[in-house]
């Protein structure tokens, strides 16, 4: 994890700072950003591993630019926000992030969670199966981590690229919203099985697999070639 760069988006500086000193310590390279424009212009000018993103910015929303962020970049994010009720933990992740963690936090914490996405991100990155899949209109070129749809790139975030990728490798099999959380999240994210609702209908959206990922009510889903 050394030398990774994380790009901090947050308005009060001390709590920047403290994120800052914390994934300093750890050997990560850190570059923070105080307003939301500042921030999207930092992951443009030098693409960040990871971006911890608040909420609250004095510019732009902190949803606003996790959107505008996933839209041009495929970096895993995470809001860190004092708003911890489930209604706005959902409507992060359907903005794009990938992890929602509350204030006050705990460093160990949250350098903890940080390691795990990487992980998972770098795991993504790497699963290379030779000339790639192929799904009808689609196309995966999984050494670019890229999704062609009719030969056009679709943008997809992290975790929407995890996620077809699982149902992809694994064609009719049922998986549970929990047994997802797990593969797809980890065992230790604060979220629920709504959080897996919301991801695979953006999946099917963007990828037009909207016959083919179905829902096994009561259960979960699969995806049917």
């Amino acid at each position: 994890m050394e030398d990774r760069k994380i790009l901090v988006i947050e308005d009060e500086k001390p709590i920047a700072d403290i994120l800052k000193y914390g994934f300093e310590k750890e050997g990560f390279q850190v570059q923070c950003a105080y307003t939301g424009g500042e921030g999207f212009a930092a992951a443009g000018k030098e693409p960040p591993d990871i971006v911890l993103l608040d909420w609250m910015l004095p510019d732009i929303s902190g949803v606003d630019v996790c959107r505008m962020l996933t839209e041009q970049y495929r970096v895993p994010i995470v809001m860190l926000t004092a708003r911890g009720n489930v209604e706005d933990k959902l409507y992060g992740l359907e903005s794009g992030a990938d992890d929602y963690i509350t204030k006050p936090f705990d460093l160990r914490e949250v350098v903890a969670r940080v390691r795990t996405i990487l992980r998972r991100f770098d795991r993504a990155q790497g699963t290379d199966g030779g000339a790639g899949l192929v799904c009808g209109s689609l196309t995966v070129a999984e050494r670019e981590h890229s999704v062609y749809r009719d030969g056009v790139l679709i943008s997809l975030t992290p975790k929407e690229y995890e996620l077809l990728i699982c149902f992809l490798k694994h064609p009719r099999q049922v998986f549970t919203r929990t047994a997802l959380l797990d593969q797809i999240w980890g065992y230790d994210f604060a979220g629920d099985t709504r959080t897996v609702d919301i991801h695979v209908q953006r999946v099917r959206k963007k990828t037009g697999l909207e016959e083919k990922l179905v829902t096994v009510f009561g259960v979960g889903y699969k995806y049917v070639p």
